[in-house]
């Protein structure tokens, strides 16, 4: 009795949170319990619109794909959440949300938060609830940069050579790139997901494949991490890019402690202005990005062996 009780205040709140009518047609039901936190079907099912909003490519795959893809999603912010619960309040808005949605409808070439938010009417979902996933984004990120940033180790002199190096060419190349980041624990099963990967690619896409086999923050996105000048990429990285074509994507090579598909979207040229101080800056960022959401990924991935998660 106590615990249909609960049960009945959250769905309550479920209701007034997602706009659903407790007294609809449709039934609300349990997917996963999350130490003893719940994830429901209604949960899912605005996780799959927000995603498909994010890449309506995803509307061409199965339903039960999509409905797969939404459940692990949803699972994923959920332990994210309960972790950032012993350490922040996530009622309390995050002072980068506002930014952080002007790159977010930038992204999806959209003109303003106006737009945005009538794209995500279009889907039933309100600006509220997209805010709400920003700020548990930002605050992980948060979390993740307390923890590690000083294991991020790069080579600044290195790449002072190399920014001085590049000073001398006329134009700078700029590759629009996405990527499939993935992990595995032996070579038979490297193989065959790099099997189920390039099959998944021809028949569905790469975007799509992205969404389903990715563990990078970029998934929801289709992969695509937009475009990258040159000078900012590691000398691993530029030895796969120059054997490639636009919509050509690499085998799988290793970085860190995971495995890397990219993809070249675009190339474009522009010409070189450089200031090797602002350069360095922003080549610092992206590793210092990119090894942070490798320990991002270590982490979580060990918050999930020890979650009790309990699927209906």
């Amino acid at each position: 009795m106590i615990y249909k009780k609960k049960l009945a205040i959250i769905l309550i709140s479920i209701s007034l949170l997602t706009n659903v009518p407790l007294l609809s047609d449709e039934k609300v039901f349990i997917i996963f319990d999350v130490n003893d936190q719940i994830i429901t079907n209604i949960d899912v099912e605005n996780e799959s619109k927000y995603l498909i909003s994010l890449n309506d490519q995803l509307k061409k795959l199965n339903p039960k794909k999509v409905l797969d893809i939404s459940k692990e999603s949803a699972l994923r912010e959920k332990i994210k959440e309960i972790e950032l619960l012993k350490y922040f309040d996530l009622k309390a808005k995050n002072p980068r949300t506002e930014k952080y949605i002007e790159n977010f409808y930038l992204r999806l070439k959209l003109k303003n938060k106006s737009e945005l938010s009538n794209l995500l009417d279009s889907y039933g979902l309100s600006m509220e609830y997209v805010e709400k996933k920003i700020n548990i984004e930002l605050t992980w990120s948060q979390l993740i940069y307390e923890k590690y940033i000083n294991q991020v180790n790069i080579d600044e002199d290195k790449l002072k050579k190399q920014i001085s190096k590049n000073k001398s060419t006329a134009k700078k190349k700029i590759y629009l790139l996405s990527e499939i980041i993935f992990e595995t624990d032996n070579q038979k099963n490297l193989d065959n997901k790099v099997k189920n990967i390039r099959e998944s690619i021809e028949e569905i896409g790469f975007k799509n494949t992205a969404n389903i086999y990715s563990i990078s923050k970029t998934a929801k996105f289709g992969g695509e991490i937009g475009w990258v000048e040159e000078e900012r990429l590691s000398k691993k990285i530029m030895q796969e890019l120059k054997k490639m074509n636009i919509n050509d994507s690499t085998l799988p090579f290793q970085t860190g402690g995971s495995f890397m598909i990219l993809k070249i979207d675009n190339i474009k040229y522009e010409e070189k202005q450089i200031n090797e101080k602002a350069e360095l800056e922003k080549i610092l960022q992206f590793e210092t990005d990119k090894q942070l959401e490798r320990f991002s990924n270590i982490y979580y991935n060990k918050l999930k062996i020890n979650t009790s998660i309990n699927e209906s």
